[in-house]
């Protein structure tokens, strides 16, 4: 059938379907009751005249009337305003015309680029990779941090977070790992962002050759909730057509906790009850039907990378938890680290890699873990070193760390301009555990 053809009959489907218009009965806080017009749960629907209409996404139906949440602002809106179905969800363009653009949290350009005309239009929505057609995550992915590629190993494919209190660096880390990966092409998803960083990221943090070979989606904190959540399922859709394209795809997406805050708003509005500390019951479904849809497919891989902003530097609190449990892997930043000047403030005794003894040789381990155990002697010693009670000779590892921890912090430190390939961060060290 061809294209000509295939216009003429949408067209006069059309034209066969009048559209049926409804009104605005309620509107309190966040949800806005629609009547008189049909809708499935994650249809759009347009709220307001035409031209200055509003979209809104059907997050819940009862009866006749449909729980609608806006994707803009409602100034103007008001009881019996008029509401159009559009009977399909939200969908976006996707293409390799993506690569090198800034879009915001609906997939539309805000870069002032060329408008995304011709492409293909996908649902957000997609089906994770069935568990047995999965690949298995067994090659190592560089990111380009000492620390992380010998301590922390990561494989293409894998899903893992970067766990941190506020203001501790887990931006900045992202940076670092945007320029510093040897994946194809990358996906940044800045969800909840501050406005003020966004264009300091893009510029400074990512930088024009960063962002040649990435895909940014923004959704700043001032967005409407559905926009922030909508924005994290759209670079994971956008990461999706790539990965279908048999290339290796890393995703970046800060944060996965604002993201959850976003659906927390959107569950409430809906009516749903609060549960554990206010988040209702669709947070915890949320979390692993996003997560999953990420890691190796038959072809290609996604690489996800989540920070998880814990509150008030508690790592056991809801999200965070349900975050570690399903991941295959946490880096933790530690505060004391940042506020002394160690960057990135990676606690490696902290953080595992669970695919690390897939992605790594029996010599890279043996490194890996040498220095792992004389990290953690030199943590059970430092207080009584401090205060001068501690014998040299009591812990041979102890001994070996006091002596190397010059060239130990120098190893782990590493500024944000500085890209090491994992081949050289294995090298030095394997020169550092035999000095």
């Amino acid at each position: 059938m061809t294209s000509s053809l295939q216009q003429r009959i949408a067209a006069a489907r059309q034209a066969a379907n009048p559209r049926v218009t409804g009104r605005v009965s309620s509107i309190v806080g966040l949800s806005v009751t629609v009547a008189g017009v049909h809708g499935r749960v994650g249809d759009l629907v347009e709220i307001g005249p035409p031209g200055s209409a509003v979209p809104a996404e059907v997050v819940s139906i009862d009866g006749d009337r449909l729980a609608c949440l806006p994707l803009g602002a409602l100034t103007g809106i008001g009881a019996g305003s008029p509401v159009r179905g559009t009977g399909s969800p939200l969908e976006i363009a996707v293409g390799p015309q993506l690569r090198g653009r800034i879009l915001d949290g609906l997939g539309r350009p805000m870069d002032g680029g060329p408008p995304l005309t011709g492409l293909e239009r996908v649902t957000v929505e997609n089906d994770a990779p069935d568990a047995l057609a999965r690949g298995r995550v067994q090659e190592p992915l560089s990111l380009g941090v000492r620390a992380l590629d010998t301590l922390v190993p990561c494989g293409r494919g894998q899903r893992i977070g970067i766990f941190a209190g506020s203001g501790v660096g887990k931006s900045s880390l992202m940076s670092m790992i945007t320029r510093g990966t040897d994946a194809e092409i990358s996906v940044i998803g800045l969800v909840g962002e501050r406005g003020r960083e966004v264009r300091e990221f893009i510029e400074n943090d990512l930088g024009p050759e960063g962002l040649a070979r990435s895909v940014v989606v923004i959704a700043t904190s001032d967005q409407p909730p559905l926009v922030r959540l909508r924005a994290g399922f759209v670079a994971t859709r956008i990461a999706e057509y790539f990965r279908d394209g048999g290339q290796d795809v890393l995703l970046l997406m800060d944060s996965l906790t604002r993201t959850a805050m976003a659906q927390r708003e959107v569950g409430l509005s809906a009516g749903e009850p609060p549960a554990t500390r206010g988040y209702p019951p669709s947070v915890f479904a949320l979390l692993p039907r996003l997560l999953e849809r990420a890691g190796p497919a038959p072809v290609g891989s996604i690489t996800g990378l989540y920070t998880v902003l814990v509150e008030g530097d508690d790592h056991n609190e809801p999200i965070a938890d349900t975050a570690r449990s399903i991941l295959d892997g946490h880096i933790t930043l530690d505060r004391r680290l940042a506020t002394s000047g160690h960057f990135p403030s990676i606690d490696v005794l902290e953080s595992i890699s669970r695919v690390a003894n897939a992605v790594t040789t029996r010599e890279q381990r043996t490194d890996a873990t040498a220095l792992r155990r004389m990290l953690a002697a030199h943590r059970d010693v430092r207080e009584l070193v401090e205060i001068g009670a501690y014998v040299s000779g009591t812990n041979p590892d102890a001994d070996r760390a006091k002596a190397l921890w010059p060239q130990i912090n120098d190893f782990l430190r590493q500024d944000m301009d500085d890209t090491t390939p994992a081949p050289l961060a294995w090298s030095m060290l394997d020169a550092l555990v035999k000095s």
